[in-house]
């Protein structure tokens, strides 16, 4: 089992390499691989030097699954590249993930459709993928009408140069600016790119992925992402319109019971989902469970996610081991 990880000494790429390890995945050989400039380098895995190796070379060396963290356009050119080389391909990027011939994937709801045909397989965004475990078996329970969801999302989805952008300001020192305005003592209520019809390319992602991931088109969602100036983790506040009626204990239940959800929800003691909390850690937690006491059948509550171990690595890790223990 060989497994390639692309874009290796990025920030999402790094992290995959240490949960192979500490998840003890069932690899033989660890292909690092990165671009040009980083060709040479080496990682550590498994307290072993690897050396960083070119995109051409990993596709001769035949790895069996390979783990894309190193953006869209790099996903385009080369991941048919290792699928002809009859790799199966896990990518990080926003690049297939509406592909009608591509999975999109939360093993926790939808592991089960992955196929030995599918070659190329999607990681969703990762503030999609803390919403839609936290909506999947509410749905499933209540029937979702309408779901407004509102990010506070941390600089380190942008990536190391945002992560600078922030330690520079936070410090007084003058440096490259990621984003157009300071990110420090602010909120940027834009992440990602306009698009025409006045959303942001993040917004416009989580409106469409979860119908995706659910294969399910009955409900609707809306979507403001705020970048603030947090390090690490994202944060949502999630307001869903059902059509059946519910009670706050039993969603609480159904919450508490499911797979890769930490319920932290006790106001008496200011218990709640903070990114503090979820920094190196896999779970989604969700807490502020309340009913909108302006619309009938309709919930409030908060979802907190470390946006690079379940909103990306740890994910796409998941996706792998399902792969190697029911496809494969």
């Amino acid at each position: 089992m060989k497994v390639a990880v692309v874009g290796a000494t990025g920030m999402v790429g790094t992290i995959v390499i240490k949960l192979l390890e500490t998840r003890g995945f069932p690899l033989t050989e660890l292909i690092a691989v990165a671009s040009e400039k980083s060709v040479g380098k080496t990682v550590v895995f498994k307290d072993k030097k690897h050396t960083v190796v070119g995109l051409k070379t990993a596709v001769e060396m035949c790895p069996n699954i390979a783990i894309f963290s190193a953006g869209g356009d790099t996903s385009l050119t080369w991941a048919p590249k290792f699928a002809e080389a009859g790799c199966v391909v896990i990518d990080n990027s926003s690049a297939w993930r509406m592909d009608p011939d591509k999975k999109l994937i939360v093993p926790e709801i939808n592991a089960a459709i992955i196929t030995r045909e599918d070659k190329i397989i999607a990681n969703p965004n990762c503030s999609t993928i803390q919403l839609v475990l936290a909506l999947a078996p509410l749905h499933k329970a209540y029937k979702m009408k309408r779901v407004v969801v509102s990010t506070y999302q941390s600089v380190s989805g942008t990536g190391i140069k945002a992560v600078r952008q922030l330690e520079n300001e936070i410090h007084g020192k003058k440096g490259p600016m990621v984003y157009p305005y300071p990110i420090f003592k602010n909120a940027l209520p834009h992440c990602d790119v306009f698009l025409e019809n006045g959303y942001t390319k993040e917004e416009m992602k989580l409106a469409k992925e979860p119908h995706k991931i659910l294969d399910d088109h009955s409900f609707a969602v809306t979507a403001t992402a705020v970048r603030i100036p947090t390090a690490g983790g994202h944060s949502e506040s999630v307001n869903i319109e059902f059509k059946n009626a519910f009670k706050l204990a039993d969603v609480r239940m159904i919450l508490g019971k499911t797979p890769g959800i930490t319920v932290q929800d006790n106001p008496q003691t200011n218990s709640y989902p903070m990114p503090v909390f979820a920094h190196e850690k896999d779970a989604v937690f969700v807490g502020r469970i309340r009913r909108d006491e302006s619309r009938e059948n309709t919930l409030n509550m908060w979802i907190v996610a470390d946006n690079l171990r379940k909103g990306a690595a740890t994910n796409a890790i998941q996706i792998a081991e399902h792969l190697v223990a029911e496809v494969l």
